[in-house]
């Protein structure tokens, strides 16, 4: 009987996917020249000599507290949720530690009734936050764009102290935050297709450590991006790869120069898979900054008795 090839992802599948099955075509112009022509893209190296001593960390956390309904004076009812949400910094050096922290709360509906929610816990205090609408995409979109503020915060908070050679990675696009000088973002999942079918296939190829040459991604928001491979990953096609992106409003050179510190600082943070579901894209300082912040959410049963309490009073 012949055998069947086939590889398993790595990934926790509670996790969904690192690649899409099929991705999506990009919606805006991508230039894939900038660095080198598209014809001749290899794999490049990341400089010996390059890699960071310093490394700002910025990622957040958001959980759904309970499910509500908001009421109006007619009558009339809205779908919401309460939910908490969290940003912080870890430097890594000499030894990595958090070095800073932002919790927020919120009720989420298209309900003009919103309104705050305060609970018996003192310091627990739902500000109200409109929707776009009652869809759950909608509610959940409204939590993202909340959590993204705090994201925002926490990474001028982290450029403006530390020092000027420092590497700050926020975990998600760069999006929102291309103002943040020097900021990158590390992308670990992949939904859409940015590169043509042959440049697409190189991507798969890439040896650990190694990167494509930048592509400048444009539209609203444009931004150098390049994918590198982090080692550790497992034979299921793109394993182990992160898309990274840095404002188009950086020069190419330096960009370039952005790109080798990148390359030479990021694999040594690689997960490994016995300790991280997401390895390795999932960077080790992320993984732990994502546990202390969901600890700092607080206890989910305590704040849905707090929230059944206050309904009642």
């Amino acid at each position: 009987m012949r055998l069947v090839k086939f590889s398993v992802d790595p990934w926790d599948p509670s996790y969904g996917s690192a690649l899409e099955a099929i991705l999506d075509p990009s919606e805006v112009v991508v230039n894939a020249d900038v660095e080198v022509a598209s014809d001749e893209w290899q794999p490049i190296d990341a400089p010996a000599d390059a890699r960071a001593e310093v490394v700002l960390f910025v990622d957040g956390v958001r959980r759904i507290d309970a499910r509500v309904w908001v009421e109006d004076d007619s009558g009339a009812v809205e779908p919401g949720v309460c939910a908490s949400y969290a940003a912080g910094v870890v430097r890594a050096g000499e030894r990595a530690e958090i070095v800073a922290t932002s919790v927020g709360r919120g009720v989420f509906s298209a309900s003009r009734a919103t309104r705050t929610i305060a609970t018996k816990f003192e310091s627990v205090v739902y500000q109200p936050y409109a929707a776009g609408d009652s869809t759950p995409e909608a509610l959940w979109l409204a939590i993202q764009d909340q959590m993204g503020r705090r994201e925002v915060e926490m990474a001028e908070l982290a450029r403006r102290e530390a020092p000027a050679h420092a590497l700050v990675l926020v975990d998600g696009p760069v999006t929102n935050r291309v103002h943040v000088p020097g900021a990158v973002g590390v992308i670990k999942t992949h939904a859409t297709s940015y590169l043509p079918p042959e440049l697409h296939r190189l991507v798969g190829t890439l040896p650990e450590g190694r990167r494509t040459p930048l592509f400048t991604i444009g539209g609203r928001g444009s931004r150098h991006s390049w994918y590198l491979r982090l080692p550790g990953g497992r034979g299921a096609p793109w394993s182990g790869v992160v898309r990274c992106e840095c404002s188009a409003e950086m020069s190419v050179p330096d960009a370039i120069e952005l790109a080798g510190r990148v390359g030479a600082t990021v694999p040594r943070y690689a997960s490994e898979p016995h300790k991280d579901p997401r390895a390795p894209q999932n960077l080790y300082p992320v993984g732990g900054l994502e546990r202390e912040l969901r600890r700092r959410l607080g206890d989910p049963d305590l704040l849905y008795r707090g929230l059944l309490i206050a309904a009642m009073s």
